[in-house]
Protein backbone atom coordinates (compact mmCIF):
# COMPACT_ATOMS: atom_id res chain seq x y z
CA UNK A 1 0.00 0.00 0.00
CA UNK A 2 1.47 3.27 -0.73
CA UNK A 3 2.75 5.37 2.05
CA UNK A 4 1.21 8.57 2.73
CA UNK A 5 2.62 11.78 5.21
CA UNK A 6 0.58 12.56 8.57
CA UNK A 7 -0.01 15.81 7.07
CA UNK A 8 -1.81 14.03 3.93
CA UNK A 9 -3.87 11.28 6.37
CA UNK A 10 -5.23 14.34 8.69
CA UNK A 11 -6.31 16.58 5.47
CA UNK A 12 -8.11 13.45 3.92
CA UNK A 13 -9.76 12.27 7.12
CA UNK A 14 -10.98 16.43 7.38
CA UNK A 15 -12.31 15.86 4.12
CA UNK A 16 -13.81 12.89 4.09
CA UNK A 17 -15.76 14.70 7.34
CA UNK A 18 -16.63 17.42 5.72
CA UNK A 19 -17.84 15.37 2.44
CA UNK A 20 -19.65 12.68 4.55
CA UNK A 21 -20.38 13.50 7.98
CA UNK A 22 -21.94 17.15 7.32
CA UNK A 23 -25.31 16.35 5.50
CA UNK A 24 -27.65 17.51 8.68
CA UNK A 25 -25.00 20.20 8.99
CA UNK A 26 -25.66 21.65 5.57
CA UNK A 27 -29.40 21.14 5.00
CA UNK A 28 -29.67 22.91 7.95
CA UNK A 29 -27.54 25.78 6.43
CA UNK A 30 -29.26 25.91 3.23
CA UNK A 31 -32.54 26.78 5.33
CA UNK A 32 -31.37 29.87 6.07
CA UNK A 33 -28.43 30.46 3.07
CA UNK A 34 -30.05 28.73 0.16
CA UNK A 35 -27.80 28.57 -3.20
CA UNK A 36 -27.70 31.38 -5.36
CA UNK A 37 -24.65 33.30 -6.65
CA UNK A 38 -25.11 35.70 -3.39
CA UNK A 39 -24.37 32.79 -1.33
CA UNK A 40 -22.74 30.36 -3.10
CA UNK A 41 -19.38 31.98 -2.13
CA UNK A 42 -20.29 31.85 1.42
CA UNK A 43 -21.10 28.31 1.28
CA UNK A 44 -18.17 26.82 -0.51
CA UNK A 45 -15.69 29.18 2.20
CA UNK A 46 -17.75 27.54 5.27
CA UNK A 47 -16.78 23.83 3.78
CA UNK A 48 -13.22 25.07 3.98
CA UNK A 49 -13.37 26.22 7.27
CA UNK A 50 -14.51 23.50 8.30
CA UNK A 51 -12.15 21.29 6.81
CA UNK A 52 -9.56 23.46 8.38
CA UNK A 53 -11.04 23.39 11.90
CA UNK A 54 -11.20 19.55 11.73
CA UNK A 55 -7.17 20.06 10.61
CA UNK A 56 -6.45 22.18 13.35
CA UNK A 57 -7.83 19.69 16.05
CA UNK A 58 -6.67 16.32 14.62
CA UNK A 59 -3.18 17.85 14.02
CA UNK A 60 -3.16 19.62 17.84
CA UNK A 61 -4.55 16.13 19.66
CA UNK A 62 -2.88 13.32 17.40
CA UNK A 63 0.63 12.23 17.74
CA UNK A 64 2.99 9.55 16.18
CA UNK A 65 1.24 6.48 17.80
CA UNK A 66 -2.32 8.12 18.36
CA UNK A 67 -2.88 9.04 15.42
CA UNK A 68 -4.90 6.23 13.67
CA UNK A 69 -6.84 5.42 17.39
CA UNK A 70 -8.12 8.77 16.87
CA UNK A 71 -9.23 8.56 13.60
CA UNK A 72 -10.71 5.55 13.90
CA UNK A 73 -12.50 6.39 17.00
CA UNK A 74 -13.69 10.12 15.18
CA UNK A 75 -14.86 8.07 12.44
CA UNK A 76 -17.22 5.63 14.07
CA UNK A 77 -18.53 7.80 16.55
CA UNK A 78 -19.28 10.64 13.51
CA UNK A 79 -20.93 7.72 11.69
CA UNK A 80 -23.21 6.91 14.55
CA UNK A 81 -23.79 10.55 15.28
CA UNK A 82 -24.50 11.18 11.38
CA UNK A 83 -26.87 8.15 11.86
CA UNK A 84 -29.37 10.26 14.07
CA UNK A 85 -28.52 13.97 13.24
CA UNK A 86 -29.56 12.63 9.17
CA UNK A 87 -32.99 10.47 10.05
CA UNK A 88 -34.08 12.32 12.98
CA UNK A 89 -32.57 15.69 12.64
CA UNK A 90 -30.81 15.12 16.39
CA UNK A 91 -28.62 17.20 17.69
CA UNK A 92 -25.78 15.75 19.78
CA UNK A 93 -25.38 17.69 23.00
CA UNK A 94 -24.48 16.66 26.46
CA UNK A 95 -27.96 16.31 27.22
CA UNK A 96 -27.94 13.81 24.42
CA UNK A 97 -24.99 12.30 25.35
CA UNK A 98 -26.29 11.74 28.96
CA UNK A 99 -29.63 9.81 27.73
CA UNK A 100 -27.43 7.70 25.47
CA UNK A 101 -25.37 6.41 28.69
CA UNK A 102 -29.05 6.40 30.57
CA UNK A 103 -30.38 4.26 27.50
CA UNK A 104 -30.91 0.91 28.54
CA UNK A 105 -30.76 -2.46 26.78
CA UNK A 106 -34.55 -2.23 25.32
CA UNK A 107 -34.20 1.22 24.08
CA UNK A 108 -31.41 0.89 22.01
CA UNK A 109 -32.59 -2.39 20.60
CA UNK A 110 -35.83 -0.10 19.31
CA UNK A 111 -33.35 2.16 17.78
CA UNK A 112 -30.88 -0.33 15.63
CA UNK A 113 -31.84 -0.84 11.77
CA UNK A 114 -30.28 -2.08 8.92
CA UNK A 115 -29.96 1.65 7.87
CA UNK A 116 -28.17 2.11 10.99
CA UNK A 117 -25.85 -0.55 10.36
CA UNK A 118 -25.07 0.41 7.05
CA UNK A 119 -24.35 4.01 8.14
CA UNK A 120 -21.25 2.37 10.56
CA UNK A 121 -20.36 0.29 7.65
CA UNK A 122 -19.85 2.46 4.83
CA UNK A 123 -19.05 5.95 7.04
CA UNK A 124 -17.58 4.16 9.86
CA UNK A 125 -16.21 1.01 9.32
CA UNK A 126 -14.75 0.65 6.01
CA UNK A 127 -13.02 3.67 6.46
CA UNK A 128 -11.22 3.04 9.63
CA UNK A 129 -10.07 -0.22 8.28
CA UNK A 130 -8.43 1.68 5.52
CA UNK A 131 -6.71 4.11 8.34
CA UNK A 132 -5.80 0.69 10.21
CA UNK A 133 -4.09 -0.23 7.02
CA UNK A 134 -2.47 2.50 5.77
CA UNK A 135 1.36 2.64 6.00
CA UNK A 136 1.77 6.82 7.73
CA UNK A 137 5.17 7.95 6.42
CA UNK A 138 6.76 9.54 10.22
CA UNK A 139 9.54 11.61 9.30
CA UNK A 140 12.33 12.98 12.17
CA UNK A 141 10.54 14.76 14.83
CA UNK A 142 11.75 18.16 14.06
CA UNK A 143 10.71 17.51 10.51
CA UNK A 144 6.99 16.32 11.95
CA UNK A 145 6.75 19.48 14.31
CA UNK A 146 7.92 21.78 11.68
CA UNK A 147 4.91 20.10 9.10
CA UNK A 148 2.56 20.61 11.80
CA UNK A 149 3.07 24.06 12.10
CA UNK A 150 2.68 24.61 8.85
CA UNK A 151 -0.24 22.82 8.37
CA UNK A 152 -1.83 24.57 11.27
CA UNK A 153 -0.53 28.00 9.92
CA UNK A 154 -2.44 27.52 6.81
CA UNK A 155 -5.21 25.82 7.66
CA UNK A 156 -5.61 29.45 10.42
CA UNK A 157 -4.85 31.61 7.31
CA UNK A 158 -7.95 29.58 5.42
CA UNK A 159 -10.04 30.23 8.36
CA UNK A 160 -9.04 34.10 9.16
CA UNK A 161 -9.42 35.09 4.93
CA UNK A 162 -12.36 33.14 4.45
CA UNK A 163 -14.08 35.03 7.46
CA UNK A 164 -12.86 38.69 6.11
CA UNK A 165 -13.67 38.04 2.65
CA UNK A 166 -16.92 36.57 3.70
CA UNK A 167 -17.57 39.03 7.08
CA UNK A 168 -20.75 39.93 6.75
CA UNK A 169 -22.08 36.34 6.44
CA UNK A 170 -20.38 35.14 9.22
CA UNK A 171 -21.15 37.68 11.59
CA UNK A 172 -24.52 36.87 11.20
CA UNK A 173 -23.80 32.71 11.04
CA UNK A 174 -21.90 33.40 14.86
CA UNK A 175 -23.97 35.67 16.12
CA UNK A 176 -27.92 34.96 14.94
CA UNK A 177 -27.67 31.36 13.97
CA UNK A 178 -25.65 29.50 16.94
CA UNK A 179 -27.83 26.95 16.61
CA UNK A 180 -26.31 25.88 12.91
CA UNK A 181 -22.79 25.01 15.18
CA UNK A 182 -24.67 22.40 16.71
CA UNK A 183 -24.71 20.41 13.88
CA UNK A 184 -20.98 20.08 13.04
CA UNK A 185 -19.69 16.40 13.54
CA UNK A 186 -17.88 15.23 14.77
CA UNK A 187 -16.72 18.47 16.14
CA UNK A 188 -19.56 19.17 18.68
CA UNK A 189 -19.87 15.78 19.62
CA UNK A 190 -16.68 15.54 21.23
CA UNK A 191 -17.36 18.83 22.76
CA UNK A 192 -20.92 17.64 24.13
CA UNK A 193 -18.73 14.69 25.33
CA UNK A 194 -16.52 16.82 27.11
CA UNK A 195 -19.67 18.61 29.29
CA UNK A 196 -20.59 15.47 29.65
CA UNK A 197 -17.75 14.42 31.32
CA UNK A 198 -17.30 17.39 33.37
CA UNK A 199 -20.39 17.81 34.92
CA UNK A 200 -20.49 14.05 35.27
CA UNK A 201 -17.29 14.24 37.43
CA UNK A 202 -17.84 17.19 39.46
CA UNK A 203 -21.45 15.98 40.23
CA UNK A 204 -20.17 13.09 41.97
CA UNK A 205 -18.43 14.13 44.43
CA UNK A 206 -21.05 16.26 45.78
CA UNK A 207 -23.30 15.28 49.23
CA UNK A 208 -26.88 14.90 49.32
CA UNK A 209 -28.27 18.19 50.74
CA UNK A 210 -31.64 17.05 52.96
CA UNK A 211 -34.55 19.17 52.51
CA UNK A 212 -37.86 19.44 54.49
CA UNK A 213 -37.16 17.54 57.41
CA UNK A 214 -39.82 19.81 59.20
CA UNK A 215 -42.12 17.90 57.03
CA UNK A 216 -45.24 16.86 59.16
CA UNK A 217 -49.02 16.13 58.78
CA UNK A 218 -50.79 18.54 61.10
CA UNK A 219 -52.97 17.43 63.98
CA UNK A 220 -56.20 18.71 62.44
CA UNK A 221 -55.62 16.61 59.14
CA UNK A 222 -57.77 13.07 59.79
CA UNK A 223 -58.66 12.34 56.91
CA UNK A 224 -56.11 10.24 54.96
CA UNK A 225 -55.28 10.99 51.01
CA UNK A 226 -54.63 8.50 48.54
CA UNK A 227 -52.67 10.15 45.89
CA UNK A 228 -51.93 8.78 42.58
CA UNK A 229 -49.27 10.68 39.73
CA UNK A 230 -48.67 9.07 36.57
CA UNK A 231 -45.69 10.15 34.89
CA UNK A 232 -46.19 10.31 30.81
CA UNK A 233 -43.65 9.53 28.33
CA UNK A 234 -43.70 12.43 24.93
CA UNK A 235 -46.95 13.07 25.49
CA UNK A 236 -47.84 16.40 23.20
CA UNK A 237 -50.63 18.32 24.83
CA UNK A 238 -52.29 19.12 20.94
CA UNK A 239 -52.33 15.41 20.43
CA UNK A 240 -55.38 15.03 23.07
CA UNK A 241 -59.13 15.36 22.08
CA UNK A 242 -60.06 16.96 25.57
CA UNK A 243 -57.27 20.05 24.07
CA UNK A 244 -59.31 20.67 21.28
CA UNK A 245 -57.85 17.84 18.84
CA UNK A 246 -60.22 16.43 16.67
CA UNK A 247 -59.27 12.94 16.70
CA UNK A 248 -60.87 11.51 19.60
CA UNK A 249 -57.72 10.29 21.41
CA UNK A 250 -59.70 10.34 24.52
CA UNK A 251 -63.27 8.38 24.57
CA UNK A 252 -62.99 7.58 28.22
CA UNK A 253 -61.38 10.39 29.95
CA UNK A 254 -64.44 12.60 28.71
CA UNK A 255 -66.79 10.66 30.52
CA UNK A 256 -65.01 11.37 33.82
CA UNK A 257 -64.56 14.76 35.50
CA UNK A 258 -61.04 15.67 34.63
CA UNK A 259 -59.49 18.94 34.36
CA UNK A 260 -56.82 18.81 31.71
CA UNK A 261 -54.40 21.68 31.46
CA UNK A 262 -53.70 22.98 27.82
CA UNK A 263 -50.45 25.31 28.29
CA UNK A 264 -47.79 23.09 31.12
CA UNK A 265 -44.44 23.82 30.17
CA UNK A 266 -41.83 20.97 30.39
CA UNK A 267 -38.30 21.46 32.34
CA UNK A 268 -36.50 19.74 29.96
CA UNK A 269 -37.20 18.00 26.47
CA UNK A 270 -35.72 14.55 27.84
CA UNK A 271 -36.88 11.93 30.09
CA UNK A 272 -33.19 12.29 31.96
CA UNK A 273 -33.76 16.06 32.43
CA UNK A 274 -36.87 16.25 33.38
CA UNK A 275 -37.91 13.75 34.86
CA UNK A 276 -35.97 14.51 38.23
CA UNK A 277 -36.82 18.82 37.41
CA UNK A 278 -40.14 18.10 37.80
CA UNK A 279 -40.16 15.89 41.14
CA UNK A 280 -37.36 18.71 42.98
CA UNK A 281 -37.93 22.13 44.50
CA UNK A 282 -36.00 24.20 41.72
CA UNK A 283 -37.33 25.95 38.87
CA UNK A 284 -36.49 25.25 35.36
CA UNK A 285 -33.81 28.18 34.97
CA UNK A 286 -32.62 27.64 38.36
CA UNK A 287 -32.40 23.83 37.60
CA UNK A 288 -29.46 21.79 36.73
CA UNK A 289 -28.53 18.16 36.75
CA UNK A 290 -25.67 18.85 39.37
CA UNK A 291 -28.48 20.72 41.69
CA UNK A 292 -30.99 18.19 41.03
CA UNK A 293 -28.94 14.86 41.99
CA UNK A 294 -27.87 16.76 45.29
CA UNK A 295 -31.10 17.47 46.81
CA UNK A 296 -33.58 15.62 47.77
CA UNK A 297 -37.26 16.25 46.44
CA UNK A 298 -40.67 16.02 46.94
CA UNK A 299 -40.53 12.18 47.61
CA UNK A 300 -38.24 12.93 50.24
CA UNK A 301 -40.11 15.57 51.67
CA UNK A 302 -43.21 13.60 51.60
CA UNK A 303 -41.27 10.38 53.09
CA UNK A 304 -40.17 12.74 55.83
CA UNK A 305 -43.64 13.76 57.10
CA UNK A 306 -44.22 9.39 57.02
CA UNK A 307 -46.04 9.25 53.94
CA UNK A 308 -45.98 5.97 52.60
CA UNK A 309 -44.64 6.06 48.87
CA UNK A 310 -44.26 3.76 46.57
CA UNK A 311 -42.91 3.87 43.31
CA UNK A 312 -43.46 1.48 40.26
CA UNK A 313 -41.66 1.66 36.87
CA UNK A 314 -42.59 0.78 33.38
CA UNK A 315 -40.01 2.75 31.89
CA UNK A 316 -36.04 2.99 31.60
CA UNK A 317 -35.67 3.87 35.54
CA UNK A 318 -36.59 7.03 37.73
CA UNK A 319 -33.44 8.74 36.46
CA UNK A 320 -32.50 9.14 40.82
CA UNK A 321 -35.69 10.39 41.66
CA UNK A 322 -36.78 7.02 43.74
CA UNK A 323 -33.62 6.28 45.31
CA UNK A 324 -34.73 6.21 48.57
CA UNK A 325 -38.35 5.17 48.61
CA UNK A 326 -39.84 2.01 47.75
CA UNK A 327 -39.79 1.16 44.45
CA UNK A 328 -40.59 -2.26 41.73
CA UNK A 329 -39.92 -2.43 38.72
CA UNK A 330 -42.62 -3.84 36.22
CA UNK A 331 -40.90 -3.98 32.74
CA UNK A 332 -40.51 -7.87 32.80
CA UNK A 333 -43.05 -10.34 33.15
CA UNK A 334 -41.70 -11.43 36.20
CA UNK A 335 -43.72 -8.91 38.32
CA UNK A 336 -45.95 -7.30 35.40
CA UNK A 337 -48.79 -9.58 34.52
CA UNK A 338 -49.94 -8.07 31.53
CA UNK A 339 -47.43 -8.65 28.49
CA UNK A 340 -47.01 -9.13 25.26
CA UNK A 341 -44.12 -7.91 22.68
CA UNK A 342 -43.51 -5.87 25.71
CA UNK A 343 -44.74 -5.33 29.52
CA UNK A 344 -47.71 -2.72 29.16
CA UNK A 345 -48.41 -0.05 31.63
CA UNK A 346 -51.83 -1.24 32.94
CA UNK A 347 -49.37 -3.82 34.81
CA UNK A 348 -48.22 -1.26 37.05
CA UNK A 349 -52.22 -1.29 38.36
CA UNK A 350 -52.37 -5.25 39.39
CA UNK A 351 -51.71 -5.84 42.63
CA UNK A 352 -52.13 -2.15 43.73
CA UNK A 353 -55.32 -2.67 45.75
CA UNK A 354 -53.65 -4.81 47.57
CA UNK A 355 -50.72 -2.66 48.50
CA UNK A 356 -53.42 -0.18 49.18
CA UNK A 357 -55.00 -2.39 51.72
CA UNK A 358 -51.91 -2.82 53.51
CA UNK A 359 -50.55 0.65 54.25
CA UNK A 360 -52.95 0.44 57.93
CA UNK A 361 -52.68 4.66 58.39
CA UNK A 362 -51.16 7.50 57.27
CA UNK A 363 -51.36 9.16 53.51
CA UNK A 364 -50.19 7.00 50.68
CA UNK A 365 -48.79 8.74 47.41
CA UNK A 366 -47.77 6.57 44.56
CA UNK A 367 -45.81 7.37 41.37
CA UNK A 368 -46.58 5.22 37.94
CA UNK A 369 -43.83 6.09 35.15
CA UNK A 370 -45.27 4.96 32.30
CA UNK A 371 -43.74 3.33 29.19
CA UNK A 372 -46.33 6.04 27.31
CA UNK A 373 -45.53 7.46 23.85
CA UNK A 374 -41.80 6.01 23.74
CA UNK A 375 -40.29 6.69 20.15
CA UNK A 376 -39.21 5.72 17.57
CA UNK A 377 -41.33 2.36 18.03
CA UNK A 378 -44.61 3.92 18.65
CA UNK A 379 -46.41 0.77 17.15
CA UNK A 380 -45.23 -1.32 20.22
CA UNK A 381 -46.56 0.90 22.53
CA UNK A 382 -50.16 -0.43 22.97
CA UNK A 383 -52.31 -3.72 21.99
CA UNK A 384 -53.45 -4.57 18.48
CA UNK A 385 -56.99 -3.63 19.85
CA UNK A 386 -55.93 -0.14 20.54
CA UNK A 387 -54.65 0.03 16.58
CA UNK A 388 -57.45 2.81 15.67
CA UNK A 389 -55.95 5.18 13.64
CA UNK A 390 -54.63 3.29 10.13
CA UNK A 391 -51.88 3.19 8.31
CA UNK A 392 -49.77 2.66 11.16
CA UNK A 393 -45.73 2.80 11.26
CA UNK A 394 -44.56 -0.27 12.13
CA UNK A 395 -41.16 -0.03 11.84
CA UNK A 396 -38.59 2.36 13.89
CA UNK A 397 -37.39 4.18 10.46
CA UNK A 398 -39.44 6.99 9.87
CA UNK A 399 -37.81 7.30 6.14
CA UNK A 400 -40.46 3.97 5.31
CA UNK A 401 -43.26 5.88 6.25
CA UNK A 402 -45.50 8.41 5.81
CA UNK A 403 -46.42 11.41 7.90
CA UNK A 404 -49.59 9.91 8.45
CA UNK A 405 -48.81 6.42 9.14
CA UNK A 406 -46.18 7.94 12.10
CA UNK A 407 -49.05 10.43 13.28
CA UNK A 408 -51.28 6.98 13.28
CA UNK A 409 -48.97 5.49 15.19
CA UNK A 410 -48.40 8.29 17.64
CA UNK A 411 -51.96 9.07 18.18
CA UNK A 412 -53.09 5.16 19.20
CA UNK A 413 -50.26 5.46 21.91
CA UNK A 414 -52.36 8.57 23.18
CA UNK A 415 -55.53 6.33 22.99
CA UNK A 416 -53.97 3.44 24.91
CA UNK A 417 -53.06 6.20 27.53
CA UNK A 418 -56.70 7.30 27.62
CA UNK A 419 -57.70 3.67 28.69
CA UNK A 420 -54.22 3.46 31.19
CA UNK A 421 -55.69 7.16 33.24
CA UNK A 422 -59.08 5.79 32.81
CA UNK A 423 -58.43 2.55 34.69
CA UNK A 424 -56.38 4.45 37.15
CA UNK A 425 -59.25 6.76 38.07
CA UNK A 426 -61.13 3.73 38.28
CA UNK A 427 -59.31 2.45 40.93
CA UNK A 428 -59.17 5.56 42.93
CA UNK A 429 -62.95 5.80 42.70
CA UNK A 430 -63.33 2.25 44.70
CA UNK A 431 -61.42 3.87 47.25
CA UNK A 432 -63.15 7.27 47.49
CA UNK A 433 -64.96 6.39 50.92
CA UNK A 434 -61.53 5.67 52.63
CA UNK A 435 -59.73 8.07 51.64
CA UNK A 436 -59.17 11.88 49.72
CA UNK A 437 -58.37 10.82 46.48
CA UNK A 438 -56.23 12.44 43.61
CA UNK A 439 -54.92 11.47 40.87
CA UNK A 440 -52.06 13.91 38.12
CA UNK A 441 -51.21 12.82 35.15
CA UNK A 442 -48.03 14.98 33.74
CA UNK A 443 -45.98 13.76 31.04
CA UNK A 444 -41.74 14.84 30.90
CA UNK A 445 -41.73 15.94 27.89
CA UNK A 446 -43.31 16.26 24.19
CA UNK A 447 -42.35 14.86 20.72
CA UNK A 448 -41.59 16.45 17.64
CA UNK A 449 -43.21 13.87 14.91
CA UNK A 450 -42.02 15.43 11.87
CA UNK A 451 -42.22 19.51 12.06
CA UNK A 452 -39.46 20.74 10.06
CA UNK A 453 -37.68 17.45 9.49
CA UNK A 454 -37.45 16.54 13.43
CA UNK A 455 -38.27 13.85 15.36
CA UNK A 456 -38.57 12.66 18.67
CA UNK A 457 -37.27 14.60 21.68
CA UNK A 458 -33.83 16.06 23.34
CA UNK A 459 -33.39 18.96 21.46
CA UNK A 460 -31.35 21.81 23.60
CA UNK A 461 -34.13 23.68 25.30
CA UNK A 462 -33.72 27.22 23.63
CA UNK A 463 -33.93 26.23 20.21
CA UNK A 464 -36.65 22.82 21.14
CA UNK A 465 -40.02 23.40 18.85
CA UNK A 466 -42.33 23.71 21.35
CA UNK A 467 -43.82 20.83 20.66
CA UNK A 468 -41.06 19.24 22.72
CA UNK A 469 -42.04 21.89 25.88
CA UNK A 470 -45.79 21.88 25.55
CA UNK A 471 -46.78 18.43 27.68
CA UNK A 472 -50.02 16.79 28.43
CA UNK A 473 -51.07 17.48 32.29
CA UNK A 474 -54.65 15.90 33.68
CA UNK A 475 -55.94 16.01 36.92
CA UNK A 476 -58.92 14.05 38.38
CA UNK A 477 -60.19 14.89 41.96
CA UNK A 478 -62.22 12.94 44.10
CA UNK A 479 -65.38 14.05 45.84
CA UNK A 480 -63.30 15.66 48.88
CA UNK A 481 -61.40 18.13 46.68
CA UNK A 482 -64.83 20.23 44.91
CA UNK A 483 -63.37 23.46 46.09
CA UNK A 484 -59.97 22.73 44.54
CA UNK A 485 -61.86 21.24 41.45
CA UNK A 486 -64.07 24.45 40.59
CA UNK A 487 -60.51 26.34 41.45
CA UNK A 488 -58.96 25.02 38.97
CA UNK A 489 -61.10 24.60 35.91
CA UNK A 490 -61.27 28.16 35.60
CA UNK A 491 -57.89 28.35 34.75
CA UNK A 492 -57.12 25.41 32.36
CA UNK A 493 -55.63 27.78 30.10
CA UNK A 494 -53.35 29.62 32.63
CA UNK A 495 -49.43 29.31 31.78
CA UNK A 496 -47.67 26.28 34.07
CA UNK A 497 -44.48 24.51 34.30
CA UNK A 498 -43.09 20.96 35.99
CA UNK A 499 -41.98 23.59 38.52
CA UNK A 500 -46.13 24.06 40.27
CA UNK A 501 -45.98 19.46 40.95
CA UNK A 502 -43.30 20.14 44.02
CA UNK A 503 -45.84 22.41 45.61
CA UNK A 504 -49.41 20.95 44.57
CA UNK A 505 -48.49 17.56 45.65
CA UNK A 506 -47.44 19.03 49.17
CA UNK A 507 -50.67 20.48 48.98
CA UNK A 508 -52.74 17.81 48.08
CA UNK A 509 -51.06 15.87 50.92
CA UNK A 510 -51.82 19.15 53.61
CA UNK A 511 -48.17 18.47 54.33
CA UNK A 512 -46.64 21.50 56.77
CA UNK A 513 -42.98 22.38 55.78
CA UNK A 514 -40.93 25.36 55.10
CA UNK A 515 -40.38 24.16 51.43
CA UNK A 516 -43.86 24.65 50.50
CA UNK A 517 -44.79 27.47 48.43
CA UNK A 518 -48.86 27.99 48.65
CA UNK A 519 -48.54 30.61 44.84
CA UNK A 520 -46.72 27.44 43.43
CA UNK A 521 -49.64 25.11 44.42
CA UNK A 522 -52.17 25.25 41.57
CA UNK A 523 -54.81 23.79 43.72
CA UNK A 524 -54.17 26.52 46.45
CA UNK A 525 -57.32 29.12 45.66
CA UNK A 526 -55.61 31.43 48.61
Amino acid sequence: MKLISTAGLIVGAAVFFVLFDHLAFFRNVLEVYPVSLKNIGFLASLALVLTSVIVILLTLVSSHYTLKPILILLLLVAAIASYFMNNYNAVIDHTMIRNVFATNLQEAVELFSVKMVLYVLFLGVLPSLWVYRVEVKHGPWKTELISRVKIVALSLAVILLSVFVFSKFYTSFLREHKPLRYRTNPTYVLYSLGQYVNREFKGRSIALRHIGQDAKIPPTDTDRELIIVVVGEAARADRFSLNGYPRETNPLLKKEDVISLTNVQACGTSTEISVPCMFSMYARNSYSEKKGGATENVLDVLRHAGISVLWRENNSDSKGVALRVQYEDYRKPERNPICDVECRDEGMLEGLQSYIDGQHQGDILIVLHQMGNHGPAYYKRYPKSFEKFRPTCRTNQFDECSREAINNAYDNTILYTDYFLSKTIGLLKRNDRRFETAMIYISDHGESLGEKGVYLHGIPYFIAPDVQKRVAAILWLGDDFQAQKKWLKNRIGKEYSHENLFHTLLGLMEVDTTVYDKKKDILNAN
